[in-house]
């Protein structure tokens, strides 16, 4: 492990409120979208932390879905026998993208 790779991870404040956002109700499943809009946080800002989070193997893609000709990516937090999905790949457990706190469900728009 790349003990460097992951304090530098848990550095940053934003970083710090993803993971916990992730954690949140026994873990949680969510877009950099939905962070953003939970974090009030730039979506952009949200994106950029969140790769760190994930090179750093600390978040991963869990599902993916199709919205206007782009993929959006759901994270949750990994433990350490977790494995995430590479870009493309399809989890056969049948892991939905959660509910956020905001009411509305992101797997079915």
């Amino acid at each position: 492990m790349n003990w460097q790779l992951l304090a530098r991870a848990n550095t940053h404040p934003l970083r710090i409120s993803i993971l916990e956002v992730l954690g949140l109700d026994g873990g949680r499943t969510l877009s950099p979208k939905d962070l953003s809009l939970e974090l009030q946080a730039p979506l952009s800002t949200v994106n950029y932390h969140v790769t760190a989070l994930a090179k750093a193997g600390l978040i991963g893609i869990v599902s993916e879905r199709q919205v206007r000709g782009a993929i959006e990516h759901f994270y949750r937090a990994l433990d350490a026998s977790e494995t995430a999905l590479e870009p493309g790949e399809k989890r056969t457990t049948g892991v939905e993208p959660a509910t956020s706190s905001l009411g509305s469900s992101r797997s079915t728009n």
